[in-house]
């Protein structure tokens, strides 16, 4: 393509085709803002056939803040004295300028872009941001041209007058979101920015591997401020205790006003006990140094809160909630306390978790179901077990819930699904009933991993395929209203290929919420298993018995088998088995077994 000037387009190329491109590019969805000005850079460069471009903003320095550079000479984000760039003449002047060859300039025939960097074509245009003209949209080519294509300028101006619109806006997005992240009053985070902030925060622990503490406190008696001394006074409180906060923290820990009088404080690295020692010094200070107000000194002091996340945690939202608890211990104590979150230490962490899965922790225990009729078993239920080390036996009650919120279902899942099938192929391969039940709990985790579902398949046709079961298969998953489905349509889909196995469908503590009659509306449900509390409580109470025998008669007219939990003794056995319940597990009939 010949450089007989500075446009060096191809004479194809009609002015109308750059404006639609222009146009296009403009309105293009999906890109952000820098995305959307670094192509329009390029797109110029391909148009003027330029090799270098570049938008520069002057401060106390001249910053290149976005280029498009074909040679590889002028990297983005360049920092240079004023004095010594090219194009500060168009930034003092707020006026274009067009050296078609700098070699023949007087001023800049020496200038290190011409001996250095071997540039010799040059346009620069001032680029408008609001009212004002702090930027410099420069275009450079090492060959020289001639006159400047008035059409070209024309160009170059459109490009800039909307480089300068696109900044624009661009600062004032930035700002509204400042403003919306932002706390008026104080200037810190506010509650929102907060949570943005706690998310990165979360997300960040495990790939460093270092938690962090969260402090929640709250100034003591703050409403008699507000009371006795108006609002007025009360905003002058909050500011000089948020200025209070932020000097004291280390480098790279925040404070945000969580709302109210109420500051969320992360500390990194910390460990709680760590941390509550920062927070008592605070405390201290805050206590020795009265807050000076319009109206005089204010002396204060605030309760809070405090405790870890570690680098295996996950539930921040729960964090808050404990630490927000141990705050209202510490005022209920007396106030002018720091009180560190109390955990109970039955409950296994998310380190014990991840090392009973990886190191064959989990265990089955399983537990009888009888015919109420006839009193025989019929089936068991596979139940989730962790080994300990010491080879202490943890039951499910002190790891599911951190199990799900972890994201470990599924594997717990995978593996006691796994045992079920292993201990129904010895039974069967004994002698034992081909009809003989096993039911095993299945959550939305596990359906959701095709991987794991793919494996389970490949197991089961093992074992069905030693064992001569015929369609209906021995397993009975158990749904249960433990986890939140987003959508029955897609929980079928995923249980559908288990049906069509032959794999058949219980509903867990039934009578317990909502989803349950969803599933059985929705469901080819062949097992309602009857909630526990409705059981204990049907002999004391004549509605629950009343529920319970509806439970039954329903399922029966549905062609559904019904398991009654929880039976405790004979006399709740013979009254299930006289509403026509048809079978029942519990301690009456014996407790879960570690297999």
């Amino acid at each position: 393509m010949p450089h007989s000037a500075l446009s060096a387009a191809s004479p194809d190329v009609s002015h109308i085709d750059r404006l639609t491109a222009l146009w296009k590019l403009s309105a293009q969805r999906g890109l952000s803002d820098e995305a959307r000005i670094r192509a329009m850079l390029s797109m110029a460069a391909d148009v003027l056939d330029m090799d270098l471009v570049v938008l520069g903003e002057f401060d106390d320095q001249y910053t290149a803040r976005y280029v498009f550079d074909r040679l590889g000479i002028f990297p983005e984000g360049t920092v240079l004295t004023i004095e010594t760039v090219l194009c500060q003449d168009v930034y003092q002047a707020r006026e274009s300028m067009h050296v078609p060859d700098l070699r023949q300039h007087d001023e800049y025939a020496g200038h290190p872009t011409v001996t250095h960097m071997g540039l010799l074509s040059y346009s620069g245009l001032p680029v408008t941001v609001g009212i004002e003209t702090g930027w410099v949209l420069a275009f450079l080519r090492r060959q020289a041209g001639s006159a400047v294509d008035p059409v070209d300028i024309a160009y170059m101006e459109l490009i800039a007058d909307w480089l300068g619109n696109a900044l624009y806006q661009s600062a004032q997005h930035e700002l509204l979101q400042r403003m919306a992240l932002t706390d008026v009053l104080t200037g810190l985070p506010n509650r929102r920015a907060a949570e943005e902030r706690l998310h990165t925060e979360k997300a960040r622990a495990p790939r460093d591997r270092c938690g962090f503490a969260l402090a929640l406190v709250d100034i003591d008696h703050f409403k008699s401020i507000n009371d006795r001394y108006g609002h007025a006074v009360g905003d002058e409180v909050l500011k000089a205790t948020a200025q209070r906060f932020e000097h004291g923290l280390r480098d790279g820990d925040w404070v945000a006003r969580w709302g109210g009088e109420e500051f969320l404080f992360v500390l990194h690295g910390c460990t709680a006990q760590d941390a509550g020692s920062i927070i008592e010094r605070m405390a201290g200070l805050c206590r020795a140094t009265p807050i000076p107000t319009s109206i005089g000194d204010i002396a204060l002091s605030f309760s809070a809160g405090v405790a870890a996340f570690g680098a295996d945690d996950s539930d921040t939202a729960a964090l808050i909630e404990e630490i927000d608890q141990a705050l209202y211990r510490a005022k209920g104590d007396g106030r002018d306390q720091v009180r560190l979150v109390e955990r109970d230490s039955s409950v296994l962490n998310a380190g014990q978790l991840r090392q009973a899965i990886a190191g064959g922790g989990i265990c089955m225990a399983k537990q009888v179901i009888v015919d109420l009729q006839t009193g025989e078993a019929v089936a068991d239920e596979a139940l989730a077990r962790i080994r300990l080390a010491s080879g202490e036996i943890v039951e499910a009650g002190r790891f599911i819930e951190q199990a799900e919120g972890l994201g470990l279902m599924a594997e717990i899942d995978r593996q006691i699904i796994h045992q079920t099938m292993h201990h129904c192929g010895v039974r069967i391969g004994g002698g034992g009933a081909v009809d003989f039940g096993h039911f095993v709990n299945v959550s939305p985790q596990f359906l959701a991993r095709r991987d794991l579902v793919e494996e389970m398949f490949a197991n089961a046709t093992n074992y069905c395929a030693t064992c001569g079961i015929g369609p209906v298969k021995p397993i009975v998953l158990e749904l249960t209203e433990r986890q939140r489905i987003v959508s029955i349509e897609r929980l079928r889909a995923d249980l559908q290929p288990f049906i069509d196995f032959g794999f058949r469908l219980a509903l867990d503590d039934f009578g317990s919420g909502y989803s349950s009659y969803l599933y059985l509306a929705n469901l080819p449900v062949s097992f309602l298993k009857i909630e526990g509390w409705l059981i204990a409580h049907m002999r004391g109470d004549r509605k629950v018995a009343g529920i319970v025998e509806s439970l039954a008669n329903f399922a029966r007219k549905e062609g559904v088998l019904t398991v009654a939990e929880h039976v405790e003794d004979a006399e709740t056995a013979r009254i299930l088995a006289d509403m026509g319940v048809d079978y029942a597990q519990g301690w009456h009939y014996g407790r879960p077994e570690v297999v």
